[in-house]
């Protein structure tokens, strides 16, 4: 698959304009290498947007989904540095989600990312099969791969929230389709948001520019 392993973790968050160096410089200097350094952990990708919202967006790539339940992962939750905790303090309208990654068809990733979250209800394995037809790049020009990762409702939930507030959105589904250009992605989401039977179940779509990658091979053992 495209998708490097079975598991992912997407977060989302914005930040306020005083606090956004010193995020952007805790992301970059420290966050991304710890998380990718967890055992199970393959790589992670940061990206801000270009038209959507919240701002900012990472995936971190996993060998199995349950390596987002490991020992390794929830000690590393339990273990933040200051300045990660600093920085989560500030998060704003934070999107955690636990996922599996369910389809993954094409090759490579690219310079741009295409999200568009769904909420099932019901039918899953049905509307499943049906996006397995449709998520294939062979026929859009400019889409390296596309993706299905689906939430698991009993680990998605904002680290920043209250634990007993109800999340209406730790079970939902994103697309994600990889661009060689932001250009490449209007009309390819169209195929998904503009479609009449996925249109009731979608609950926000944005488009995404790549910041920069981090593979486990490149911070060494």
């Amino acid at each position: 698959m495209p998708m490097a392993g079975k598991g992912m973790l997407l977060t989302s968050m914005n930040i306020d304009a005083e606090h956004e160096a010193e995020f952007n410089r805790w992301y970059d200097r420290e966050h991304l290498e710890e998380r990718v350094a967890i055992d199970g952990f393959l790589e992670a990708r940061r990206y801000v947007a270009h038209d959507g919202n919240p701002k900012y967006l990472s995936l971190y790539s996993t060998e199995t989904f349950e390596v987002l339940d490991s020992p390794a992962y929830r000690t590393a939750l339990a273990n933040q540095t200051a300045w990660s905790k600093a920085n989560i303090a500030r998060f704003q309208n934070m999107i955690r989600a636990v996922a599996r990654i369910t389809i993954s068809r094409g090759t490579g990733r690219g310079a741009a990312l295409g999200i568009i979250r769904l909420r099932p209800s019901g039918g899953e394995d049905k509307l499943r099969a049906a996006l397995h037809e449709q998520l294939d790049p062979a026929q859009l020009d400019g889409i390296i791969s596309l993706h299905l990762i689906e939430s698991d409702p009993a680990l998605s939930k904002p680290i920043t929230d209250d634990p007993s507030a109800p999340n209406s959105g730790a079970g939902d589904w994103f697309l994600l389709i990889d661009a060689t250009d932001v250009g490449a992605l209007p009309a390819a989401m169209l195929r998904f948001s503009g479609n009449i039977a996925l249109k009731p179940l979608t609950i926000s779509s944005g488009i995404y520019r790549l910041m920069w990658d981090l593979a486990k091979g490149d911070i060494g053992s």
